[in-house]
């Protein structure tokens, strides 16, 4: 099959999207719409046969206190009171395509978009919801930030190297 990842837009039929957490499915199918039109956030949605996504993940931008990145990395920053970052607010895919690896291919574009941008950042920062969503972004190297348990982020130096 052919996959598709887009910028979500009102041709996309978000209406039978099951994640099995309810906030996810309810954010893609009534707020992010918004999110993207006053530019909250961006969302992305993977397609594959049809305007149905199958999975989705947002990025919207965000700030590191220095204090809370690991001191082999604050002391090669500039002494702001906290640096930039690009968040991925959420992350999802349908219960019906799970086990396909669409997780790890909605990241890998993720950090590709994120190494691309613009707008200068030197971390990607998730946000855990649950133990599974932990244990899947402890999987693919992502460090725990500050002390509030359920924020991790990998540096994009080491995002840099996964497309060297």
């Amino acid at each position: 099959m052919t996959f598709q990842i887009s910028p979500l837009d009102d041709h996309h039929d978000r209406a039978a999207f099951d994640c099995g957490v309810e906030p996810l499915d309810r954010y893609l199918k009534t707020q992010a719409g918004q999110d993207v039109r006053k530019r909250v956030a961006s969302c992305f949605v993977l397609t594959e046969v049809g305007p149905a996504p199958i999975a989705f993940y947002t990025l919207t931008s965000t700030s590191i206190a220095l204090h809370d990145l690991p001191t082999s990395m604050a002391k090669k920053l500039p002494r702001y009171p906290s640096v930039p970052a690009t968040l991925m607010g959420r992350l999802a895919v349908d219960r019906r395509h799970r086990g396909r690896r669409l997780g790890e291919l909605m990241i890998m574009d993720a950090f590709s978009r994120a190494l691309r941008s613009e707008i200068a950042t030197c971390a990607f920062v998730v946000d855990a919801k649950n133990e599974t969503a932990e244990r899947f972004y402890k999987a693919y190297a992502f460090l725990p930030l500050g002390e509030t348990g359920n924020r991790f982020f990998m540096p994009m130096a080491e995002i840099a190297k996964i497309f060297a």
